[in-house]
């Protein structure tokens, strides 16, 4: 006898808020029912385990079957199937309180409805005009049932024909969705959302090539791998079983490093396997690899509040029955248990790490380049991974020697700690572009780090504030005998006016660099040092690094400020003595007019700013301003005819322009036009 009745819902709105607002992606529906048809089976096959069902549980297989000149999707399985009050039960009676208010506050929430309400076989109507259901129980002298809707309240129940128990899911697909007809489009998203589900689940059969064409063979294609590998015990699996299973997830990946086998059943259930892949430098293009499945359901590969920040750099799989997820099985609920298991996760890294580097050290520093951006994001973003991390976390000097952060204090402590009692880290972080300046250190007897990680210019300032009485200072930041200050640097005897006129010499004569400034000063490094180091201020180097990382506030400030390095002159060098001596026959008669002229006007500035200095500016006669305009005015004159004299006997010296572009040539700083004349200069002195 045919049954008609209203769905049992407080609210006639419930179909027009699935259609519409319902998930966030209509692909979803596919997930929801064959997760219903393999919950179906496995309560059977519980059911036969215990004795209740007493019959033979046969093929089990889930089918999903396309017919496009009707317009249907269908998926079936052979479960425990339903009764007619089963039907009514679960099906007819959406019985939810509040539904009305509920539906209202939520409507414009595409994730909030269906799966706390336990409606994941409504979500057959995002995607269909009418949805069918063929079902017959396991159970003895069951009646086969045949459902139908429409997309609104209004059912149709009755008996029919059905040999097998279990369920057809049959949906009649809506104009709009016609893509789901498509054989192709099922395909992406069985392998999507159903690869791993525990059930065999077939699409069609398998095709293979026959005289030239594809042809159809009776086998059934099986999408599912109903045994993965993160559902076994770690003592059944092979390292070459974990490394299949990767391909498997990533087809064509390189290799990856290191697995780490999670299997937790208390305080909750969680298990999966996670993967180290080799990276390069960019971390963006390395998220969204780990796979979140409750049951072997797909749920999502955006694990952010499951899995700390860091660890989301990795590959793999994490399966919780216990995570708590909303509606669509796509957005997780930040409480505490996922704090716990989040934390958890970070803590099972962390020992295998610690495994590892204790039991096979070698292998570890092998891999050190491809772990170290894992561990230093880790322990720069989370404070217990840094506490276990600080052990095993490793610093490599320009020998490719490999150190703990222990290991490397004892190293240096004797000979790298400065007159302020303070441990001196040398670094670079271009072991080629900076060979000068690491040579010259070594030749101190100083040690230097090669820190050339995409976060170590952050990594080096938790060091910092870690660390006690430590400073980082890279090889290029300073002439070698002030990079770390053991006793008082000998002083230079040149009066102002003569570093003056020396710095007018030597900065007349560096090349135009685009957004780059020099400061010339001078230091007594011994006759042996180079005559011209170029260096460049830790601090401002260091934060214009930060910028180029992160950017944003007042990193962009930085990053916008011009390059500022110092051209240091070796006063005590051979060639500058030279450079000095001449300087003193060719210019200082010249000079001398004009020093005289200069002191006479500063003189008189002085003078005039003595008598004025009690009265306001605005009481001031402006024939006196005018005096001290013309006073001023002289002195610019002045100063600009002495310069000149300097900059002409510059020009006029190709020592100078020489041993400054050999400055920059070895800093990777001299190129095109200048790098030209360089050569041009330097087969014309060899002449």
């Amino acid at each position: 006898m045919k049954q008609k009745g209203n769905i049992g819902v407080t609210t006639e709105n419930i179909f027009p808020v699935i259609k519409k607002f319902l998930y966030s992606d209509h692909e979803i529906f596919l997930r929801e029912l064959v997760s219903n048809a393999v919950d179906a089976t496995q309560k059977l096959k519980t059911l036969s385990s215990v004795g209740e069902f007493k019959g033979e549980l046969g093929d089990t297989t889930i089918r999903i079957a396309i017919d496009k000149k009707a317009g249907t999707l269908t998926i079936s399985d052979k479960g425990i199937g339903m009764t007619e009050e089963e039907i009514d039960k679960y099906i007819n009676q959406i019985a939810f309180s509040g539904a009305e208010e509920f539906l209202e506050k939520y409507k414009n929430d595409a994730n909030a409805i269906i799966g706390h309400f336990g409606l994941g076989f409504y979500s057959a109507f995002m995607v269909s005009k009418k949805v069918e259901i063929v079902t017959k129980s396991y159970k003895e002298n069951a009646v086969a049932m045949h459902w139908v809707c429409d997309g609104n309240p209004e059912y149709q129940l009755e008996a029919c024909e059905k040999n097998d128990r279990g369920t057809d899911i049959i949906l009649h697909i809506d104009d709009e969705n016609k893509d789901f007809l498509e054989n192709a489009k099922i395909e992406e998203l069985l392998k999507k959302y159903c690869k791993f589900l525990p059930v065999a689940i077939a699409f069609g059969k398998k095709k293979e090539w026959k005289e030239g064409k594809e042809v159809e063979t009776d086998e059934d294609n099986i999408v599912n791998n109903t045994t993965p590998a993160w559902t076994k015990k770690p003592s059944d699996l092979t390292d070459e079983d974990y490394k299949n299973f990767y391909n498997e997830l990533y087809p064509y990946s390189t290799e990856p490093l290191f697995h780490i086998h999670l299997n937790v059943d208390y305080p909750f259930n969680l298990t999966g396997i996670l993967y180290f892949p080799k990276v390069k430098s960019n971390l963006d293009l390395q998220r969204n690899k780990i796979q979140l499945y409750c049951n072997q359901v797909f749920v999502t590969d955006s694990v952010e509040g499951i899995v700390p920040d860091f660890l989301t750099l990795l590959h793999g799989v994490i399966d919780s029955p216990d995570i708590p997820l909303n509606v669509s099985r796509s957005y997780l609920q930040s409480d505490q248990n996922v704090k716990k298991i989040s934390s958890h996760i970070t803590k099972k890294v962390a020992e295998r790490l610690q495994d590892i580097f204790k039991n096979d050290r070698k292998q570890f520093e092998e891999k050190w380049d491809s772990l170290q951006l894992f561990i230093v994001y880790g322990m720069l973003t989370d404070e217990k991974f840094y506490e276990k991390a600080k052990d095993f976390v490793l610093l490599k000097n320009s020998e490719n020697q490999y150190f703990t952060l222990e290991e490397y204090k004892k190293l240096i402590e004797a000979n790298q700690t400065d007159k302020d009692n303070t441990l001196i880290y040398l670094y670079a972080n271009n072991a080629e572009a900076q060979h000068t300046y690491i040579q010259a250190a070594k030749e101190k007897g100083y040690d230097v780090l090669i820190l050339d990680g995409q976060l170590d210019v952050h990594f080096i300032n938790q060091l910092e504030q870690k660390l006690e009485k430590t400073r980082f200072v890279r090889v290029d930041s300073d002439i070698v005998e002030k990079l770390i200050v053991k006793n008082e640097v000998e002083k230079l005897n040149l009066t102002d006016n003569e570093r003056n006129d020396l710095s007018t010499i030597f900065s007349s004569q560096i090349p135009k660099l685009e957004k780059t400034e020099f400061i010339v000063s001078f230091e007594n490094l011994g006759e042996n040092a180079r005559p011209i180091v170029i260096t460049q201020n830790e601090f401002m180097r260091r934060m214009k690094d930060m910028s180029a990382v992160q950017g944003g506030g007042m990193m962009n400030f930085y990053g916008e400020m011009p390059d500022s390095f110092n051209l240091v002159v070796n006063a005590t060098h051979p060639l500058i003595r030279n450079i000095i001596n001449a300087k003193s026959e060719n210019c200082d008669n010249l000079l001398k007019p004009f020093a005289e002229k200069i002191a006479e006007l500063e003189k008189e500035k002085s003078d005039w700013n003595t008598a004025h200095k009690d009265v306001k500016k605005e009481d001031i006669p402006s024939v006196e301003n005018e005096d001290l305009e013309k006073i001023e005015s002289q002195l610019i004159e002045q100063n600009k005819e002495k310069r000149a004299v300097l900059e002409q006997f510059a020009a006029n010296n190709d020592i100078i322009s020489q041993l400054i572009d050999l400055a920059l040539l070895s800093n990777n700083m001299l190129k095109g036009e200048s790098l030209d004349k360089f050569i041009k200069r330097s087969l014309e002195l060899i002449r």
